[in-house]
């Protein structure tokens, strides 16, 4: 194997696949990784977390980069050079980015907006969906609906609008960014943050979590370990464990059922 790439969740469960072995186990298992050339990570936002620990057993630290159907790929970390944990790096040749407010205007460094995509990479229309493909463009770039940030060089990912971005008490706030910092309780061995609809704030910030074996946790205990991590509008206020966070096929996190687990 001289290249391997995978979705995070593929990443999470070597991860803990790795943990359960016996040392000899993992020591070869870890032998084996290290021989590839070349180990990637896409179509979900990589946490952290996962990046250090693959980094700490295979010595690879992951290539991130981002695309979706519509554009191929179009963000990329380098090749040869750092790769920073939590970005998707810079356009690749012949791809141009911007980052627009909701109005379309460009935003300054440091402010998130919403991706726009554009070159030869992108698609030319949704088959026999005109209305669609009208509302896919904005003066000839590709609404992505994902938000971001260009900081100190690079693009760092905050999520979809549509369920990654929750307004709340007149903040926009990413659930990517609070999940980063959930998966560092240590009772949390998965999470997922969505927007609930709330009368009084627009939205409330609320946590789905899978738990380590044995472990417990009431929605007080996470506020106020939260609360000494996070600004005050950023921490959840409504918890439901699973056994399992529903995914798709690629296992992807499904943010809508995940959502529909506050209407129970």
């Amino acid at each position: 194997m001289t290249v391997f790439t995978a979705v995070p969740t593929m990443y999470h469960r070597l991860i803990a696949a790795w943990d359960a072995e016996a040392p000899a186990a993992q020591r070869a298992w870890a032998e084996g990784a290290r021989r590839a050339r070349l180990m990637m990570s896409g179509s979900a936002a990589l946490p952290v977390q996962t990046l250090a620990r693959w980094r700490a057993m295979t010595g690879h630290t992951l290539l991130e980069r981002y695309g979706m159907t519509e554009i191929g790929m179009a963000l990329s970390n380098p090749l040869h050079g750092e790769r920073r944990p939590g970005f998707v790096g810079t356009p690749l040749p012949g791809v141009e980015v911007r980052l627009v407010d909701e109005g379309g205007g460009l935003v300054q460094e440091g402010i998130p907006g919403e991706i726009e995509v554009r070159g030869p990479n992108v698609f030319l229309e949704y088959w026999n969906r005109p209305a669609e493909t009208a509302a896919a463009f904005r003066d000839g770039w590709f609404r992505t609906s994902d938000m971001a940030v260009f900081e100190q060089g690079a693009y760092r990912l905050l999520g979809r609008t549509s369920v990654d971005i929750i307004k709340t008490g007149g903040y926009k706030v990413s659930a990517l960014e609070i999940e980063d910092v959930l998966r560092h309780h240590a009772a949390i061995r998965e999470c997922a943050v969505v927007g609930v609809a709330d009368a009084e704030w627009g939205q409330r910030v609320a946590a789905v979590v899978e738990l380590r074996p044995g472990a417990e946790l009431s929605s007080l205990d996470l506020q106020q370990w939260a609360g000494e991590r996070l600004a005050p509008y950023k921490v959840p206020r409504l918890l439901r464990t699973v056994e399992a966070l529903p995914r798709n096929a690629m296992g992807k996190v499904l943010k809508a059922e995940v959502a529909l687990l506050f209407k129970e």
